[in-house]
């Protein structure tokens, strides 16, 4: 695994990032693309979309290799800063060799955090997985026997305001850049929330209908459902409500019963987190007001 990091790493030494938002005028990608042109810098990937051509606003995505950009980074940012004044946008400019340094939340069941460990250990996790914290124990074997540390902090509605204390202290001390819950059974308090805006990801079953609270594939056994999915999602002070980033659905049928349906949903679920997240540590999603763009 660390040598296929490595590797990935090494090919992104000059590959770096810009994205932008602003009011939709014309110019914009002219302006960007002269810019890295004159920079000497090869673009390898673009993607723009605007939400309406006429006072609307734009969203774009640009991915280049550039000789030197570690050297050159800072005096990069400062350079287009002219360009980004012009044009009154809101931009931020990655490197793709740093690998944001993640912490993943987790409960009782290890499927989704299985799944992130899997595309960790294979290489296809864009991401610093610095440390896992859990309110069980269950996982602990196996996310140690990678490396990784695990911090079983028992959690519960009664200490909720202690517990998130320990976890930020966690997370301030390993400089975390992004936190997802694979399935991780505690409502976050909005002063958790607030200390990290658009970088906790979520995952959760979704149904056509939906059904909210406990038991929710009996209920929708006996309901009779006909597609089952999930949805991953940023997290806000809205239960569930955050800006979407990806979402998938199954068909299923009457020979179904309640644990198939179980089993179908945490197969979903998994795949849908694990692509919601890559795209996130790719620097594909940006997000406008509940809604995100994402450059896929």
């Amino acid at each position: 695994m660390e040598i296929r990091q490595m590797n990935e790493q090494a090919r992104n030494t000059n590959k770096a990032r810009l994205l932008i938002s602003c009011g939709d005028q014309p110019g914009i990608v002219a302006a960007v693309s002269q810019f890295l042109y004159g920079q000497g810098a090869n673009i390898v990937e673009s993607n723009q979309h605007s939400t309406d051509p006429e006072a609307g606003l734009f969203f774009m995505r640009v991915e280049f290799e550039i000789d030197n950009l570690h050297e050159r980074a800072d005096a990069l940012k400062q350079s287009f800063s002219k360009i980004a004044s012009e044009f009154n946008m809101d931009w931020r400019l990655s490197l793709a060799s740093k690998r944001k340094k993640t912490a993943i939340f987790v409960s009782k069941e290890p499927h989704c955090l299985l799944e992130l460990l899997w595309e960790y250990q294979n290489g296809d996790l864009d991401a610093d997985i610095a440390l896992v914290i859990s309110n069980h124990e269950n996982s602990k074997g196996l996310v140690e026997s990678l490396g990784i540390p695990f911090y079983y902090i028992p959690a519960n509605k009664d200490i909720r305001q202690e517990v998130e204390e320990k976890q930020l202290q966690l997370l301030d001390e390993y400089n975390i850049e992004l936190i997802i819950l694979a399935r991780y059974m505690q409502i976050l308090t909005p002063n958790f929330v607030s200390k990290h805006p658009h970088r906790i990801i979520n995952i959760h079953h979704s149904f056509l209908p939906a059904f909210i609270g406990a038991k929710p594939y009996e209920r929708a056994y006996n309901r009779g459902v006909k597609l089952i999915g999930a949805t991953s999602h940023y997290v806000t002070n809205d239960l569930d409500e955050g800006p979407i980033i990806e979402q998938g659905v199954e068909r299923v049928s009457h020979h179904h019963n309640a644990e198939d349906l179980k089993k179908i949903g945490r197969s979903i679920e998994r795949s849908v987190l694990a692509r919601a997240v890559n795209w996130h540590l790719q620097d594909r999603v940006l997000v406008h007001g509940n809604k995100t763009i994402v450059f896929n």
